[in-house]
């Protein structure tokens, strides 16, 4: 029977991510049959009956994701070569509710689930929950992305066709793509994948240029009418995927 490190094991179960199962793991937060087990490289197989105390829960819980309309000119994470970062708009004159605006602990552990670069906007989830970051950016996420590009000229049919499948960046054939047609200069994009500014390079191999790309939609999360340079709290009730 087929064994497997017990930090990896928790992470492909989806109960937290590799990073979270270590300090759980350490902290004796999780056992194995019964029994607390210390060490991330403990294997075990599907025979074993594995879990979270009550403690790692509570934990989990009280994890913040948040989503931001991100404006030009910011980064996703943390601040480089003198540009601000997304994390600097979550204060209380950026929020968008009509309750009070939440206060944020460790501001610093909010990460991107899915970048965007620093010259596009739009829907930017933060987390600090590894759990939903896995499921949007895991290497099996089928999560689908949507983005709206608005281009400098015109695109051709024959154009949209090569965005839409058969394109290679780094070595490997990308993931079919969703495209259709808006207008003569914007088009809208779906992808399950996200590679490393991949819609500008695609772009790129087939000869479009872009002038503005916009994030509106990650699962069933979408950005609505949150105005450019504000952010809100993802609620529990949100399902992502």
């Amino acid at each position: 029977m087929e064994e497997t490190r017990l930090s990896k094991y928790l992470a492909l179960q989806g109960l937290c991510s590799r990073r979270e199962a270590d300090k759980y793991i350490a902290d004796g937060l999780v056992t194995v049959d019964g029994v607390i087990v210390r060490e991330a490289w403990f294997r075990i197989n599907d025979k074993h009956i594995v879990e979270l105390n009550a403690a790692a829960r509570i934990q989990q819980e009280s994890r913040l994701t948040v989503i931001i309309n991100k404006p030009l000119g910011l980064v996703s994470s943390q601040p480089e070569d003198g540009y601000q970062s997304a994390v600097s708009l979550l204060i209380d004159e950026n929020y968008f509710g009509s309750d009070i605006s939440p206060i944020i602990k460790n501001r610093d552990t909010l990460a991107p689930a899915g970048r965007l670069d620093i010259n596009s906007t739009g829907l930017l989830i933060l987390t600090q929950d590894g759990r939903i970051a896995r499921q949007l950016i895991g290497n099996n996420s089928r999560v689908e992305k949507e983005y709206l590009v608005r281009i400098n000229g015109d695109v051709s049919n024959g154009q949209l066709q090569k965005l839409r499948h058969g394109l290679e960046l780094d070595g490997r054939i990308l993931k079919p793509a969703k495209v259709n047609r808006i207008n003569e200069d914007q088009f809208k994009i779906i992808l399950i994948e996200g590679r490393k500014r991949q819609i500008r390079r695609m772009c790129d191999l087939v000869g479009v240029r872009i002038q503005a790309l916009k994030r509106v939609r990650v699962g069933q999360l979408k950005l609505g009418k949150l105005p450019s340079g504000m952010w809100r709290l993802l609620a529990k009730s949100e399902i992502i995927v």
